[in-house]
């Protein structure tokens, strides 16, 4: 009997894969969550480099890393077969995961050094609080082309202000007063917890615009990240628990490989390398000009930013 040719495997292979449970056995390949051996080895390495990619990041810039974990993610849950109703959410949710024990570490080394200012935690922790809570009952509810959008939209106005942003550029010489550093604490909130990220992003910008000095925003925004990561993830698990019984055929979104829309495998895979390198980046912060590595990030959040565009019109 001829042996059928390769590409003929490969198609046979993936009509099968879907429907084959844990562990079993497709020929010669062990397959594990759609994936064979092979694969997932590829997908373990990606995601540890990315790890220590983010907690270097987190420390230089003092965001959470999930600027790039985000896109990371869905692309490896891309390849793992997860649904795209569910994808972008289980990125955004592993992501505040990751930043956990990221922006922790962070935080520490910047407290140190006395760089952090607690006069805005104070009055921010509570409005962030309340934004994550709300982005949180969102998340449960909202089409997976939301988080894409507040992505892309953030991701853009992040990059032009890291690439073309001048001194002269601010809205004032000092931080706001009453109501309206409150909406922003409020914003910064569910913002971050819509799009995955520590809050960096936001914070950053509007210290930077409001005269402070980029050390400083950038050891603030550590301690945000704290704020946001720790009920922003929890908050994930309560938004996708149901996932789990609506796809029971994927076991990316099964006990115990997630919990929720949080990837545990994603999560244990990224967090050791990012633990690692955040206090490299804190040291790097402290010790060199920035402007090199703002103008490469910028172009980074340009990058990602247009993959979610292409994906919006695409609809992958």
């Amino acid at each position: 009997m001829c042996r059928p040719r390769k590409s003929d495997r490969l198609k046979l292979r993936a009509q099968l894969i879907p429907n084959r449970r844990i562990g079993e056995v497709a020929g010669q390949v062990r397959v594990i969550a759609g994936l064979d051996i092979k694969e997932l080895v590829e997908l373990a390495l990606l995601l540890i480099a990315v790890g220590a990619l983010s907690g270097f990041l987190a420390g230089v810039f003092g965001i959470g890393g999930g600027a790039i974990l985000v896109p990371v993610f869905y692309e490896c849950f891309r390849i793992a077969g997860v649904p795209l109703e569910v994808r972008m959410p289980l990125c955004v949710g592993t992501s505040l995961a990751v930043i956990i024990p990221t922006s922790i570490r962070s935080f520490q080394a910047h407290y140190k050094r006395g760089a952090v200012d607690l006069t805005i935690l104070r009055v921010w922790w509570l409005p962030i609080l309340i934004g994550v809570v709300v982005g949180s009952v969102v998340a449960r509810y909202a089409p997976e082309r939301l988080f894409k959008i507040v992505f892309v939209c953030v991701a853009y106005s992040a990059a032009v202000r890291l690439i073309f942003a001048r001194e002269t550029w601010k809205l004032g010489d000092d931080m706001p007063k009453g109501p309206l550093m409150r909406a922003y604490g409020f914003c910064v909130g569910i913002l971050s917890t819509l799009m995955g990220i520590g809050g960096g992003l936001f914070s950053n910008l509007l210290m930077t615009f409001y005269g402070r000095p980029i050390h400083q925003a950038v050891a603030t925004s550590s301690a945000l990240a704290v704020l946001i990561s720790i009920p922003g993830a929890l908050g994930y698990i309560y938004a996708g628990w149901p996932a789990a019984a609506t796809y029971p055929s994927v076991a990316a979104l099964q006990i115990p490989f997630a919990l929720g829309y949080v990837s545990l495998i994603g999560a244990v895979l990224v967090m050791p390398m990012s633990l690692v390198t955040a206090p490299l980046g804190v040291r790097a912060a402290h010790a060199m000009s920035k402007r090199t590595l703002e103008m490469a990030f910028g172009c980074y959040l340009l990058i990602v930013g247009s993959r979610f565009v292409m994906s919006l019109v695409g609809g992958q």
